[in-house]
């Protein structure tokens, strides 16, 4: 499985190395769901030919970490004030495990855009066709890659005008793609910038701060509401974005990750992104919007204090992270359920499913696709729906 972290510090000063350490760290936290490469993305503005560096390499994230000095020949001493980074353990799915496989995947050569996905974009293929057709040419195998060159092409289709933001370039590029993804994207064109959407797999965002955040939920903004507040005069733009932000526009830092085990150590201060939200943070502040808005849909994300410990992201006393998980079983499935089930109302809510209920109440036949794990639920499930349905196959 797939793992994807980014660390994002806005005047909060940190050196190259602290950075590094952080990513590669946030990496650590995510081996325990198996993969088969690594590999991370970095800001280097005093290259102006290439202001990201990015370093990938089959294997363990040890293996990684290894070669930082090894490869990069930058000054790790170097503070940052304000810097964005990404990270990825890759499971491959397309394309088999190498170097030019794994992820962070980039637009060209010289980084213009650079993106770490997890998921399965099933109409890759028809993209593809579409971009070589205009000449694009294509390093790796894999549906990501395709992704971060769509969104090169979408930014050069406004060359000679007023240019997208970073949210409606990527909300742009999300509409003309199908299956189940957590992306996060990067720019030269956006320095100290990043987007993040999901659909049909989760991503979280962490928040820290030193002091307190002066909201405990951030609205969810329509895109035209957004695009408003970039384009209005100064002083206007500034009393808007008040009305909009996460936290002061101080010190703060992001943790975007596709597992809540990268984030305990920093802040237990998270914001759980729904199905088709899009993230981004721009001059330190934290925005949530949507490309449209649904009847009954929620109008904000709160800011949640997720409950886990240290210990918990470590084997402990278990001699594996398998038998670990056996025994957590009772416990997952009580935070599986956590927010889902609401056993006072007797309410099940799923977010990915609520806007397909009246297609499936039509179904006569329903397909579980799994493996491993995964694969046994399914078979549990089955049991389950036939001794108290009898009117749909499965």
């Amino acid at each position: 499985m797939c793992g994807i972290f980014a660390y994002v510090n806005y005047l909060v000063p940190a050196t190259r190395k602290e950075i590094l350490d952080i990513l590669i760290n946030g990496l650590k936290r995510l081996e325990y769901k198996g993969y088969d490469s690594t590999g991370l993305a970095i800001e280097d503005p005093d290259d102006t030919e290439n202001s990201f560096k990015i370093l990938k390499q089959v294997g363990k994230v040890s293996t990684l970490a290894e070669l930082i000095d090894a490869r990069l020949s930058l000054d790790l001493n170097k503070s940052f004030d304000s810097h964005v980074g990404i990270a990825h353990t890759r499971w491959a799915t397309h394309g088999q495990p190498s170097v030019v496989n794994a992820h962070p995947q980039r637009s060209d050569e010289g980084n213009e855009f650079v993106i770490v996905h997890n998921g399965a974009i099933t109409n890759f293929k028809d993209i593809k066709s579409f971009l070589i057709q205009r000449d694009y040419k294509f390093e790796s195998e894999t549906d990501t890659e395709v992704v971060v060159k769509l969104i090169k092409y979408m930014y050069t289709t406004h060359e000679g005008q007023k240019p997208p933001t970073f949210h409606e370039l990527i909300e742009i590029v999300v509409a003309q793609l199908e299956g189940a993804f957590a992306i996060l994207v990067i720019s030269k064109h956006y320095p100290g910038e990043i987007v993040a959407t999901r659909r049909g797999s989760p991503l979280i965002v962490g928040v820290k701060t030193k002091s307190k955040l002066n909201a405990d939920h951030i609205p969810v903004l329509n895109s035209k509401d957004l695009r408003g507040y970039f384009m209005s005069n100064s002083a206007k733009k500034e009393d808007e974005m008040k009305k909009h932000q996460i936290g002061p526009r101080k010190e703060i830092e992001y943790f975007f990750t596709s597992d809540p085990s990268c984030v305990i150590e920093h802040t237990n201060q998270v914001i759980y992104l729904e199905e088709n939200d899009i993230a981004s943070v721009h001059a330190g502040v934290l925005y949530i919007h949507r490309a449209s808005r649904y009847a009954n849909e929620r109008t904000h994300r709160e800011v949640q204090t997720l409950k886990m410990e240290i210990e918990q992201i470590r084997k402990g006393s278990y001699s594996s992270f398998m038998l670990k998980e056996i025994f957590e079983q009772p416990e997952s499935v009580v935070n599986t359920m956590r927010g889902r089930v609401n056993f006072d109302t007797k309410e099940v809510v799923l977010g990915g499913l609520k806007e397909y209920i009246c297609e499936i109440r039509r179904c006569r036949r329903l397909l579980f696709i799994a493996a491993g794990t995964s694969y046994h639920s399914a078979i549990a499930v089955g049991f389950l729906h036939h001794s108290n349905n009898r009117e749909t196959d499965l």
